[in-house]
Order: structure tokens, then C-alpha cells, then sequence
């Protein structure tokens, strides 16, 4: 086949223009293969390695189960005047997929909570990812105020964690400091009763939210699931299903 100058050109000149950084990237190279889904919570299978994480002594922990509810195989979380979360770890390469994907579905949104008040910090449904934070970027003070956190709940606290909330209150959007600590930010992913009995489908970049709020260098290691009724001393039922991480440009999976 017939090259025509330019384009002999330029074949020529590939290698060494890449070798010079002057060749855009992926120019010389064929279409680059989506990545897949990293699937953290499919409940067809089982819970495994999902368990149950109490927080503190003498808490009633919540209730679970597993279940197909309209089509979705889910997780369950029932909650009267307790708290406990369903957790496991969580070791996800952000760079290539920063984004979680879940479903998740209240009964009703909780009628006495209201963010940032210690009375009425309870929520509907509550998603966790807990962060770490290398010790180099710990000032003295976040060490301090670690060591004091982990002396009162224990060694499993982390260094800092993102909560994307069901409220009933408070404006989608919304991101605030958890009224015990700053070291748990916020975020109200839905609020209200207007989209109650319902799956609703959700979609987040965590590796911005992370920077964002505590940093660069923060990587998760957990993710949570928790309904949460222990100081409103109400009653609630979520589900949450189809949890997985995908790239940034990528859409979220169907349901399997």
C-alpha cells in the first residue's frame, strides 16, 4: 500500500517522537480495553466476607438477612433503637475504578434525625467507606485525636471516612462533618420520602470525595452498610445490593 508523504512521514518519525514524548498517548496503540467491574457486594452468593462490626459494648446491633427483593439479590437491614454496621475490607485501585455503583431502598425516611445534632444523628440508610491516611501526612494532632478515638471505640476505628446518607431532612448535596468527629464526613446522597419503596440506583466518585475532604493520599480500606436508630430511638429497613467499583468513564453494571 501506497503511503502518501505525511503519512510516511509520520510513520518514520513514530518512534522517536514517542520516545520524545511529542507522540499523543495511545496514538500508536489499538482501542484500550474498558476496565471490569470490581464487584464488592454480590449477595447471590452469600454474605461472605461481609460480617457484622459492632462499635461499642452494650449497643443492640441490627438485624440482616439475605434476600430477593423485586428481582435483586440484597441484603436486608432492619434497625429498632440500635446500631451496628455490616462491613467488610476494601483494598481498590481508585486510579482505575474511582467510581462505586449501588442500589439501595428505604421504607420510610426517619422522622426525628437531623444531621450534625448528637440527639439526631441517625439515618435511614447509610453507606461507609473508611479510609486510611499514610503517618507521614499525620500531623501531631490528628495522631492525638486518633489515639484518644481508638482508646473509647477501639482499634478498628479508622483514620477518616466518607458516609453517604439517606436522610429525611437535609438537601441532597449536602456534606458536613459527623456531629462526634470531623474525621467522618457526611454526604446526603438522598433525602426525603419521595423515592421510599423503591430501589434507587447511585452512582460516586469516591477517589474525588476522598480528595476532597481528607486529602490526596487517603485510600480506602472498608465499606459499610448500616441502618442507624440508636439515638432517635426509631425503627427503619433498608436494602442495599449490586455494590461495585467501575472506571470513571464507564457506566454502572446492570444488576447480575
Amino acid at each position: 500500500m501506497n503511503l502518501g508523504p505525511e503519512a510516511a512521514a509520520r510513520q518514520t518519525l513514530a518512534p522517536a517522537l514517542a520516545l520524545l514524548g511529542l507522540l499523543a498517548p495511545g496514538a500508536l496503540a489499538g482501542p484500550v480495553a474498558a476496565a471490569e467491574p470490581v464487584w464488592v457486594g454480590r449477595f447471590d452468593a452469600g454474605l461472605a466476607p461481609w460480617r457484622e462490626q459492632a462499635l461499642k459494648p452494650g449497643l443492640t446491633p441490627n438485624r440482616h438477612r439475605l434476600r430477593a427483593w423485586d428481582g435483586r439479590a440484597a441484603v436486608e437491614i432492619r434497625s429498632a433503637k440500635s446500631f451496628s454496621l455490616l462491613a467488610r475490607p476494601l483494598a481498590m485501585d481508585l486510579a482505575a475504578t474511582p467510581v462505586l455503583c449501588w442500589a439501595w431502598r428505604i421504607d420510610a425516611p426517619l422522622k426525628t434525625a437531623r444531621l450534625g445534632d448528637k440527639a439526631g444523628d441517625d439515618y435511614a440508610a447509610r453507606l461507609y467507606i473508611s479510609l486510611a491516611i499514610p503517618p507521614e501526612d499525620q500531623g501531631f494532632a490528628l495522631r492525638a485525636k486518633l489515639a484518644l478515638g481508638r482508646s473509647i471505640f477501639g482499634p478498628e476505628l479508622p483514620d477518616a471516612a466518607l458516609n453517604y446518607v439517606w436522610d429525611g431532612q437535609a438537601a441532597v448535596g449536602t456534606a458536613q462533618p459527623n456531629a462526634y468527629t470531623d474525621r467522618a464526613m457526611m454526604i446526603v446522597q438522598r433525602s426525603g420520602a419521595a423515592q421510599a419503596g423503591a430501589w434507587v440506583q447511585e452512582r460516586r466518585d469516591i477517589a474525588a470525595d476522598a480528595r476532597r475532604h481528607f486529602g490526596p493520599s487517603a485510600r480506602p480500606v472498608q465499606i459499610a452498610l448500616a441502618v442507624d436508630t440508636d439515638n432517635t430511638g426509631e425503627s427503619a429497613e433498608a436494602g442495599f445490593a449490586d455494590l461495585h467499583f467501575v472506571a470513571a468513564d464507564q457506566p454502572c453494571a446492570p444488576p447480575p
